[in-house]
């Protein structure tokens, strides 16, 4: 992969975006522009979501879309907040429930002294006649439940019109609301926490003639404004010509064609809401005092962190107490379109104060996030960082290429070391410490599902995977792989190999802290680091060693540490290295580490499939997840450590490998096992059976080793002749990854016995 391309280039020569926005775009390119158009109305977020996402960007805030319409997720893990639109995850539901009914919000704002329009609920032609009677014309009729002036008709004068506007209203709820028309503008106030923040006048949608064209020419006209668009996806709505707008025109004895005097303006709606076609202009410093402390108080009085307010009155200017005005109505989730761009006045950023309150100065905004990648004991090296982060007190989440698990809890079987399950952590609130097994596929085919890291390991670079996804070489995987390490923040920390050429190339492209991690001391890389003040961990005199600031530090003897099995196993003794220059780095102390170490044990508890060992009968039994020619020189490296012994060997190469990879596992293989079981996975990945038993036997007999092959393709037939054979003293190693299957018929084997 060329390092300053945007693109992966593909056998046949297409460029890929790496970016998943650019790539999913790419689906789209061919739509006409109305068709996009549809998309957007019908998938893209309003302009007072985007505003809160647009403010919460500039603070460094990360966010994610939860649904297909404007639920959105602010921060990580227990650090996290929620709003759909404009309600936030603070809401009252209670609050928002009674903001919704009309006439409760009324009651209480009635009985807590502040003006409020006189009026009846009404479900039949019946009430409405009474009500009329109580209560004269003008009238505002409008339903129970509704929003964005829906159902509303105002203004009415006689019999006729209340009857048609009382059956309009019931289009959205049999339950109608009827009251006495107040005089003056319509006025929404903005109260956020508590606190006035904004105050616009709302105009009704109209037209001004011009003399020569008609009602709908000048329609047309004003829609054809590039600040409108349909719905809310714009500053201000198109207008619509409907009933509404038909009969006020007919009131004037106008309709469509009839053309406009130069200089009159024309009102199209019953309501000033900008959703009918309205615009605004502000007016947040003209409102009195005694106004301003209404507002706040009514917020308080219905529950409402986020609340509009609409107030019908000649200005904001005077005390409704002095001019007549009254509360019409409260809402539960207010549109900023007015406040964040009026057609008049000085626009007010909103979403600031939403912002402030979701996150006021000095809250936790993140949780430390440490990332995992590399070839070979990624998984290890994840839930050992993870126990680590549970023994000083947090509550980890973790995702590894068998599940996700939340505070030690399995709660996803199956790979999940993409980016979705990644989210899945980020996104649950008891998560206050995030360990994140990555893949190099997922970040192929979707990123990664956070914006930084605290921390990134990169435990080596070997072949694996090769010829999948155009990448076909170790530097190819390696510049993947270095993906994750440039997502660590400036002041965090890349955790790398320091004996593997590869990952000291990455190093050297990296703009954050460096730490290395060695088995041998004696390493040049390590030496030169350790001699300019850098920080490294790596194994001297059996003990496990940190440098830092020019300064030492002993955390363990290796043989103390229970994952390495007694130093035997070399690769468990890296993935220690990586984790505890991991976790040093992050803050975490040499006395709490050393206890995490000693506390955290091979077996199916801790590691499940992970160098397991089982005492069955005379023979003992190795459950691994070796799976390519690196991680089967690590087993060999192990076994060389066990003598005197016959030692059986379960083993299956991968079909979605490259042939060679294939031949050199079973090489590698047959160096170590005097007895070797050939077994397959149940998905050959578009290989046939017999394919693969001639490819794992080619690579054995190419050692040339007298080494004996039985072919069970079966892997649990394959564990349980190895058994039924077995020795006096046999030492079984079962390559698998399905290690759950094959525990099982190892654990009856030994209550057989």
């Amino acid at each position: 992969m060329n390092q300053t391309s945007n693109t992966i280039q593909t056998k046949k020569g297409e460029d890929i975006p790496q970016n998943p926005l650019q790539l999913n775009g790419s689906k789209y390119c061919s739509l006409s522009g109305s068709t996009l158009a549809k998309l957007r109305s019908m998938a893209g977020l309003g302009p007072s979501t985007l505003s809160i996402i647009k403010e919460a960007e500039s603070r460094g805030i990360p966010w994610r879309r939860m649904n297909d319409c404007s639920k959105i997720l602010f921060g990580y893990g227990k650090n996290q907040q929620i709003i759909r639109a404009t309600i936030t995850g603070q809401s009252s539901c209670v609050a928002v429930e009674l903001a919704d009914s009309k006439y409760e919000t009324k009651k209480i704002l009635q009985s807590a002294g502040i003006p409020v329009p006189e009026g009846q609920v009404c479900s039949s032609p019946d009430d409405l006649r009474k009500a009329v009677t109580c209560l004269g014309f003008p009238l505002v009729i409008k339903p129970m439940k509704a929003n964005h002036g829906k159902g509303v008709s105002v203004q009415i004068s006689d019999e006729v019109r209340a009857d048609e506007a009382f059956f309009y209203a019931q289009k959205f709820g049999s339950e109608v609301i009827v009251e006495r028309c107040i005089s003056g503008h319509d006025h929404r106030l903005l109260v956020v926490n508590g606190k006035l923040v904004a105050a616009a006048r709302r105009i009704p949608a109209h037209i001004r003639g011009d003399g020569t064209s008609t009602v709908h020419q000048l329609i047309t006209k004003v829609n054809s404004q590039p600040e409108r668009g349909d719905g809310h996806e714009a500053e201000l709505t198109k207008i619509i010509f409907d009933c509404d707008t038909v009969k006020i025109l007919q009131q004037k004895g106008y309709n469509e064609n009839t053309v406009v005097p130069t200089g009159e303006t024309v009102y199209l709606k019953s309501t000033a809401n900008l959703s009918t076609g309205g615009i605004a202009a502000d007016v947040t410093d003209e409102v009195h005092s005694e106004n301003r402390f209404i507002a706040e108080r009514i917020a308080a009085l219905i529950g409402l962190d986020v609340c509009g307010i609409d107030i019908i009155a000649p200005d904001l200017e005077a005390p409704l107490s002095h001019n007549g005005g009254a509360v019409i109505e409260v809402n539960a989730s207010p549109g900023f379109r007015m406040h964040l761009k009026p057609s008049v006045g000085q626009p007010r950023n909103v979403a600031s104060a939403v912002v402030d309150m979701l996150y006021p100065p000095g809250s936790e905004i993140r949780i430390p996030i440490f990332a995992v990648t590399g070839t070979n004991g990624k998984t290890t090296t994840t839930r050992l960082l993870a126990h680590m982060g549970q023994s000083v007190g947090y509550s980890p989440g973790y995702t590894t290429t068998d599940g996700i698990y939340i505070s030690g809890h399995k709660i996803v079987s199956g790979d999940c070391s993409g980016p979705s399950s990644a989210s899945t952590i980020l996104a649950d609130p008891l998560v206050d410490f995030a360990v994140l097994e990555t893949a190099r596929g997922g970040m192929l085919r979707s990123g990664l599902a956070f914006d930084y890291c605290d921390v990134a390991i990169l435990t080596n670079i070997a072949a694996d995977h090769l010829g999948l996804r155009n990448i076909n070489t170790l530097e190819e995987l390696a510049e993947v792989k270095a993906a994750l390490l440039r997502s660590v923040k400036k002041s965090g920390w890349a955790i790398l190999n320091a004996e593997d050429e590869h990952c000291v190339r990455v190093a050297e492209t990296l703009d954050c802290n460096i730490a290395y991690f060695a088995l041998d001391s004696r390493n040049a890389v390590i030496r030169q680091h350790i001699k300019d003040g850098g920080w490294a961990v790596t194994v001297e005199q059996e003990k496990v060693v940190v440098h830092h600031n020019r300064r030492s530090t002993i955390i363990s003897t290796v043989k103390e540490i229970p994952l390495t099995m007694c130093g035997t196993a070399r690769c468990m003794t890296a993935n220690v290295l990586a984790a505890v220059a991991a976790a040093f780095c992050y803050g975490f102390s040499a006395g709490h580490i050393r206890t995490a170490l000693k506390t955290f044990l091979p077996g199916p508890d801790q590691t499940p499939g992970r160098m397991n060992l089982f005492q069955v009968g005379t023979c003992s039994v190795l459950v691994d997840y070796a799976h390519n020619p690196h991680g089967m020189k690590e087993v060999q490296h192990y076994l060389s450590h066990i003598t005197g012994r016959r030692k059986v060997g379960i083993i299956a190469g991968v079909g979605d490998r490259r042939d060679c990879d294939i031949l050199e596992l079973a090489e590698i293989a047959a160096r170590c096992f005097d007895h070797i079981i050939v077994r397959q996975d149940n998905d050959l990945r578009g290989r046939s059976l017999n394919e693969m038993n001639l490819l794992m036997v080619q690579g054995i007999r190419q050692a040339d080793t007298e080494v004996t092959v039985d072919l069970i393709p079966d892997e649990k037939e394959a564990i349980k002749h190895a058994l039924a054979t077995a020795q006096e003293g046999d030492y079984i190693v079962a390559l698998s990854d399905n290690y759950k299957e094959v525990i099982k018929v190892i654990s009856k084997s030994v209550t057989d016995r």
